[in-house]
């Protein structure tokens, strides 16, 4: 079970907190993003995942909890039928919270809260190899090349239709070879300067 906030809540006791963050809630879905203090946009965004996750699953069960939250009948519509097809391939992290500098009569600091509509993207993660790590290699892979282009070659007599075949990926290794050992060279200049 999560761990209950401390000190005061937003609006005094905890029924208008709750009341508070569903207004909050269901303008942020008949918006799209809505500003408002910092305080309660950190307070809203989990509440607001929840209903999107619940909108995902689409079931009748899903949508009455959701109006328990969200009153307006047009809203727990636009939730269920659009919102959740947007977020349908999206795992979790459907809001995004940026900070917009203080209000101007109170000084509090505000933020803008809305709904993530960029689609998302796959991770992808490079391997970082050091320069002797990458010389090596690439040193046995030349090694390798030109052992498979020596095979090729003593194979040609014997089968003469594949060695036509063979020619245009001899040229392939050799070029392959020829870029990794050019690239280890390159950065083993940049790694001396």
């Amino acid at each position: 079970m999560p761990k209950p906030t401390k000190g005061a809540r937003l609006g005094g006791s905890p029924a208008h907190e709750r009341l508070i963050l569903a207004n909050l809630a269901t303008d942020l879905f008949r918006h799209g993003k809505i500003r408002t203090t910092v305080t309660k946009a950190k307070r809203l965004r989990p509440v607001a995942e929840r209903l999107i996750t619940k909108a995902k699953k689409g079931d009748i069960h899903n949508r009455r909890q959701v109006l328990t939250v969200v009153r307006d009948k047009g809203v727990v519509h636009h939730l269920f039928t659009e919102i959740a097809t947007t977020f349908a391939e999206r795992p979790g992290g459907y809001t995004r919270i940026t900070k917009i500098g203080a209000r101007k009569g109170d000084n509090a600091p505000m933020a803008v809260i809305e709904l993530v509509t960029e689609p998302l993207n796959g991770v992808t993660t490079r391997q970082v190899e050091t320069p002797a790590a990458a010389a090596a290699p690439a040193a046995e892979e030349t090694e390798a090349a030109t052992e498979a282009v020596e095979e090729t070659k003593a194979e040609a007599p014997e089968a003469p239709e594949t060695a036509e075949a063979a020619e245009p990926a001899e040229a392939k290794a050799e070029a392959k070879a020829d870029a990794k050992a050019d690239a280890a060279e390159g950065e083993a200049k940049k790694d001396e300067a």
